[in-house]
């Protein structure tokens, strides 16, 4: 790591609705919606997407409305539609059990071969889903590298480059004159960035808690507030816990 373990950032063109870092020298634009771009590769990445998660808790018995998997696409097409990328990377979880793609309506299916159409589609492996997906667009792999980033789905303490990884769910909370604001969050460093989930019920957990230590050693790292419109960053010395380290839901209001 270097010296100075901060991330350079600026914001980008669009007010204060992405944030631009740098991940192992590369450009990496956060957008406010949790998702995050590679200008130099045209690359859209998305990280645990838990489709199906519903359908998933119904099949158990938990009754939820069935209506998370349109959610979370209906919020990614309007980001593919933004950026055109030429690659889409999901960073794992992107189906809530290994059967969830079995479960996708037909509509679904269609759905995601039009956002697939004319770019390639990558599906990293998650804990979730370590299968590859039937009968949809795209390709999978346990992780791709582009240039000197990874793409995985589950973080490594050790590594060589850039990693971009998701499977933790982060989210930072802030306290200023006794009030309290919990929100998504994308946590980097000059090398390492972990995205936030980008499912529509999904829960997430606090950059504090200490599934983080061994990847922000020292805590040299800034979360990435994802607010309304805005992505605010906070260095994490400026950040609170929970008071309970345990997942909870982050509230995020919708576009």
């Amino acid at each position: 790591m270097t010296a100075d373990p901060q991330p350079r950032t600026s914001a980008a063109s669009d007010g204060d609705s992405t944030l631009t870092v740098e991940i192992a020298g590369r450009a990496v634009v956060c957008d406010w919606r949790g998702a995050a771009y590679f200008p130099d590769h045209r690359l859209l990445a998305f990280s645990d997407l838990h489709l199906e998660k519903g359908s998933s808790f119904a099949r158990r018995g938990s009754f939820v409305p069935p209506y998370d998997t349109h959610n979370t696409l209906a919020r990614a097409d309007v980001l593919i539609a933004e950026y055109d990328p030429a690659v889409v990377v999901c960073l794992g979880d992107s189906f809530h059990d290994s059967e969830g793609h079995d479960r996708l309506p037909a509509e679904i299916e269609s759905a995601l071969g039009a956002l697939a159409a004319g770019r390639d589609w990558c599906w990293i492996a998650g804990n979730h889903d370590p299968y590859a997906p039937v009968n949809l667009p795209g390709f999978s792999a346990d992780e791709l590298t582009v240039g000197p980033v990874t793409f995985r789905h589950e973080p490594f303490a050790a590594m060589a480059g850039g990693e971009v990884a998701g499977h933790l769910h982060p989210a930072a909370r802030i306290s200023r004159r006794g009030r309290s604001v919990r929100r998504a969050c994308f946590a980097v460093d000059d090398r390492r960035m972990i995205m936030p989930a980008f499912g529509a019920f999904t829960g997430s957990l606090n950059v504090l808690s200490p599934a983080y230590d061994r990847l922000f050693p020292r805590r040299a790292f800034r979360a990435l507030l994802l607010g309304d419109r805005r992505v605010y960053p906070i260095a994490a010395d400026a950040l609170v816990p929970d008071r309970s380290n345990t997942l909870e839901r982050t509230g995020r209001r919708r576009a």
